[in-house]
Formats: structure tokens, C-alpha cells, sequence
């Protein structure tokens, strides 16, 4: 695994290129999270990310754009609310699933005929889209993890999730990544019938997207196309994890370390000691940012447990609560099982 210093070098640059068009994998950072890039018209090139992350064949990837790139080599029947988006919001973080052009592979759908698409923000990652087919080439990039694990923010933790296996030909290092959640996804592939529906809260808000397309868009539907980072146990360090109210959350620190269990605590308000802690910005922007990198240093404590306190359930935050809803997905009834184990 090669990695490139943060910043990136023209050579890097031209480097990662060569290696995505010859096959290999390459991490890359954008504003969300650093994702794991193969050549999205290789599908050979497309296989090797889901065996490197040991993903579902049907749990589709997106596809990741140059600025300025033909929407119409990756996508078809593509509305003007597509356009408008793009308008408004590439580069950046949304992702739109539009139907797939002929000629594109399914692996990148999971076999479905939509596909979704962005054009990220980080310079990094522009850079690269750029230097990769002339521009012209799509970059299939889900996050740059293990399936289902935590998606990382920093080259570090892609070196913490691949470097042992080697299946990660290059990494480009470009610092932590702004945002620090997955991009938000609106499905437009169905608007005649469905109208837009948002499939993925993100930092780019339902408000904000009806602000351009005068539609507010729906909730997922059953009938909705799968969609990247969807399902319902996902983003998850491998300690299990638990949201508690914030009068409730200190209770429950309290009474657990008094009965000897180890806890790690991620909150953003006063709260009581415990075996390990980190006390994240109480607005919803500074919280997403650090809330990946905090998952992944509790997980790392030593702790039997996780505790979180609950975020705001307001529209601001509805992106960070979505993540930690499913990270903690699973683990229901994890604290009365420590408070009521019995001493043998």
C-alpha cells in the first residue's frame, strides 16, 4: 500500500490515476468520508471493491464524477431537477440516483437499472476525477471500510481497515475529510410516480433540496431503489453501541462504572468520569465532522460499551442521528444486560 503525503503531489495525483485504469484500487479522500475507488466501467476493477470490503453483490456503490462531466455517458432520462441540483450543489455532498445509461455495468447498482452519482467537493478527489480518463472516467467509491464497520474520515484509519490484506493499491492522504458523514442520496429516478424521495439524510438537507426544486422530498418507500449506506445496521464500530437522553445518559455513566463496567462515552454536554471519553462540538456541524474518528477511539478503549448522548432530533441534525441510529442498531437492551449481569 502506497501513501501519498497530505496535499497531493501532481505525481501522486497521475500515479493513483494509472492505477485506477489499470485496475487497482484506490482510497481517496472527499468532504464526507474517504472512499475506496475502482475504475465504475471496469467491472472486473468494481468486483475487487466489494470482495476487498466484503459488501453484498446487490448493495449498490456510487459513482463519482469530474466537475463539468456529461451526466448522459452515466445516466439516462435524466429531468431537469438533475440539472438544477447538480447546479446547486456540485461539487459537494449529494448524491442523485437517476436511471443508468445502456452501456454502464450493473455491478456498480447491484444489478438495478438506477445508479447513483456525485461530484465531490475536496480538491483532492477533483484532482484525481480529473487526471482519471481525462476527466471523462467515473470512480466507483463506496467508503473506505470493511463492510458495515465505521467509515473512515482520515488515511489512517483506511491504513487501519485495509493495510494488512493489501488490496488497496494506493492511498491519497488529504487530511481529515470537512463534513465526516456519507453524502446525502435523493432518488429522482422514479419523479412521475414518487416524485423525489430522499433514501439517505445528509449534510445537504431536505429543505435545501426542495429550496431548488420546489419539491420537498419523501421519505424511502418499500419500492424505493437500495441505495449505498441504507441498511439498517450499518456505520458500527465493533463495541456495541447505546443513545441515551442526556438527564438519562448520567444516570446511566454513573451507575455503570459503579458497578465496575467499562464505559466510553461520546457526548457534547457536562457529564460524570468514565474508563474513556470524548466530549464532541454541540453543533451539528462540529458533530458529524469529529463523530467517525470518536466512534473508531472508543472502539479502541477497551470499553464493554459505547454510550452516546442523544443528539437534538431537529432537521439540523437529522444526518448525525440517522448514522448513530444505525450504528447502534442491534445492540437494544445492552445496558440493562451490564447493570443486571450477575457476579458468578
Amino acid at each position: 500500500m502506497t501513501v501519498a503525503r497530505t496535499g497531493g503531489d501532481a505525481a501522486s495525483i497521475a500515479a493513483a490515476a494509472r492505477a485506477l485504469e489499470q485496475g487497482a484500487l484506490v482510497a481517496f479522500p472527499t468532504e464526507t468520508v474517504y472512499g475506496l475507488g475502482a475504475d465504475a466501467s471496469n467491472p472486473a476493477a468494481v468486483a475487487a471493491i466489494y470482495a476487498a470490503k466484503g459488501r453484498p453483490q446487490d448493495h449498490p456503490v456510487i459513482v463519482h464524477l469530474a466537475p463539468g462531466a456529461d451526466l448522459a455517458d452515466w445516466a439516462s432520462d435524466i429531468p431537469p431537477e438533475a440539472h438544477q441540483l447538480a447546479a446547486a450543489f456540485w461539487p459537494g455532498p449529494l448524491t442523485m440516483i437517476l436511471k443508468r445509461a445502456p452501456g454502464v455495468p450493473a455491478d456498480v447498482s447491484g444489478g438495478q437499472d438506477t445508479i447513483g452519482v456525485r461530484c465531490p467537493a475536496h480538491p483532492l478527489a477533483i484532482a484525481l476525477l480529473q487526471a482519471f480518463r481525462h476527466g471523462r472516467g467515473g470512480i466507483a467509491a463506496p467508503s473506505a471500510n470493511k463492510f458495515g464497520h465505521v467509515s473512515p474520515t482520515t488515511a489512517q484509519h483506511v491504513r487501519d481497515e485495509f493495510a494488512a490484506d493489501g488490496s488497496v493499491a494506493m492511498v491519497l492522504d488529504g487530511g481529515a475529510s470537512e463534513v465526516g458523514i456519507e453524502s446525502t442520496i435523493v432518488d429522482l429516478s422514479r419523479l412521475a410516480t414518487h416524485g423525489p424521495v430522499l433514501l439517505r439524510p445528509g449534510h445537504i438537507s431536505a429543505d435545501a433540496i426542495a429550496a431548488v426544486i420546489d419539491r420537498l422530498p419523501a421519505s424511502a418507500d418499500a419500492a424505493a431503489p437500495r441505495a449505498s449506506g441504507t441498511l439498517e445496521s450499518h456505520y458500527a464500530p465493533h463495541t456495541p453501541v447505546a443513545m441515551q437522553e442526556s438527564a438519562q445518559l448520567a444516570v446511566t455513566v454513573a451507575r455503570l462504572q459503579a458497578a465496575g463496567k467499562k464505559v466510553a462515552l461520546i457526548h457534547y454536554s457536562a457529564m460524570p468520569a468514565s474508563h474513556a471519553a470524548l466530549r464532541l462540538p454541540a453543533a451539528p456541524a462540529g458533530f458529524a465532522h469529529a463523530l467517525y474518528a470518536a466512534l473508531r477511539s472508543m472502539d479502541g478503549s477497551g470499553a464493554e460499551l459505547i454510550l452516546v448522548e442523544a443528539p437534538p432530533r431537529d432537521a439540523l441534525w437529522t444526518g448525525v442521528n440517522d448514522r448513530l441510529r444505525r450504528a447502534a442498531h442491534g445492540s437494544s437492551g445492552i445496558v440493562h444486560g451490564l447493570l443486571n449481569t450477575d457476579t458468578p
